[in-house]
């Protein structure tokens, strides 16, 4: 939609370590980008952190911005602005700062602030997965098109966003949330745990004899290649739980939302090793009382990156069905399918599409 706009959105990735300001027009970045240390622990510098930086991608650029649109870690108030709540990565904003407010005020812009999540997922609507997947769904020669997305977010958190027609869904209180659900052995415990940098860590230390403390996933994924000297089945079943888990989430949101799934960040380099069990629970059953079997996802789920299966997910089962009473026939398919797919545009970048899109569309609508 926004692919050849000519205005300048700026843009920032906020990091508990550090702030990477950006600039983009027509969903590509004009300049590289400007890092400056959060100093997320002292709301001051913080906020001075937040100024220089916006500040110096400004002065760099050949004309003004049309606004100032980010991402932001956590839940918050985000049609106002607000930032606050439980936010472990930036313990100084948990009572409330007017981010928003601040910087219309400072920089004579408008300001769009959402969730790191909510803004993945919408640029991989708007100008990654989603269109992609509806692009080579028409050059097979599929009747279908998809217009509702999921996106997630793996790292240090477990994020989500989800897009419904083509709109982002901020709900009624910006609180869409996945890290919260409860994880399928233990429904006491939040499912973030079990999905996230340190679900992995922490499981190859649980099962892995002398395992260095500070083993990293990256290692682990090296580690279940056979690439790295290591316990290599306990790192693969490290990444088995982690898909395992992660699936149990997705399986729920993806019932309620019927959509695409499109997943991003740091981890999805070792998808080769957590996709075969996230899957497994995508397609998992659940039985009635009377020991009836239940598709857990009323739909077939197809990993969209292995060429077979986009192949079935295209074809699906159309056929020929006749209208009663007439000699007319008409096409029917009766499957439902969904699909899941890795992020090619990686999370940095769909984030940062998604804060553009979502500036302009947001002016565009105002206008």
């Amino acid at each position: 939609m926004y692919n050849h706009d000519n205005r300048i959105v700026v843009t920032l990735d906020a990091g508990g370590t550090n702030l990477v300001f950006g600039a983009m027009r027509g969903c590509g970045f004009i300049m590289d980008p400007v890092t400056i240390p959060s100093r997320a622990d002292d709301l001051d510098l913080c906020m001075q952190s937040i100024v220089n930086g916006f500040k110096t991608v400004i002065d760099l650029l050949p004309e003004p911005p049309a606004a100032i649109s980010f991402a932001f870690p956590g839940p918050a108030d985000y049609k106002n602005g607000i930032v606050g709540g439980f936010l472990p990565n930036f313990p100084s904003f948990r009572n409330g700062v007017a981010l928003g407010p601040f910087l219309e005020e400072k920089f004579g812009l408008p300001v769009f602030i959402n969730n790191d999540g909510d803004l993945f997922a919408f640029g991989e609507a708007m100008a990654g997965a989603l269109p992609e997947i509806n692009r080579r769904v028409a050059e097979a020669g599929g009747k279908r098109s998809y217009s509702n997305m999921l996106g997630y977010t793996f790292g240090t958190g477990f994020g989500i966003g989800e897009v419904i027609g083509g709109k982002l869904n901020l709900g009624n209180n910006c609180c869409v949330e996945t890290f919260c659900l409860p994880a399928p052995d233990d429904h006491g415990a939040m499912i973030e745990d079990f999905v996230a940098i340190r679900a992995i860590t922490r499981e190859y230390r649980r099962l892995a004899a002398d395992a260095p403390a500070d083993i990293t996933p990256k290692d682990i994924c090296a580690i279940a290649d056979g690439t790295m000297p290591g316990d290599r089945e306990a790192a693969m079943e490290s990444f088995r739980l982690f898909g395992a888990a992660a699936g149990d989430a997705m399986a729920t949101a993806v019932t309620l939302t019927d959509s695409i799934i499109v997943v991003g960040g740091g981890l999805t380099g070792a998808a080769r090793h957590f996709m075969p069990a996230l899957l497994e629970s995508l397609r998992s059953s659940v039985r009635t009382i009377n020991g009836e079997q239940v598709g857990r996802v009323q739909m077939s789920v197809f990993n969209l990156d292995d060429d077979e299966e986009f192949a079935r997910f295209v074809k699906g089962e159309a056929r020929e069905i006749e209208v009663y009473g007439t000699d007319k026939k008409v096409t029917y398919d009766p499957m439902k399918r969904t699909g899941i797919t890795v992020s090619k545009l990686g999370a940095s970048k769909a984030i940062s599409i998604g804060a553009y899109t979502y500036a302009l569309a947001r002016i565009d609508s105002d206008d």
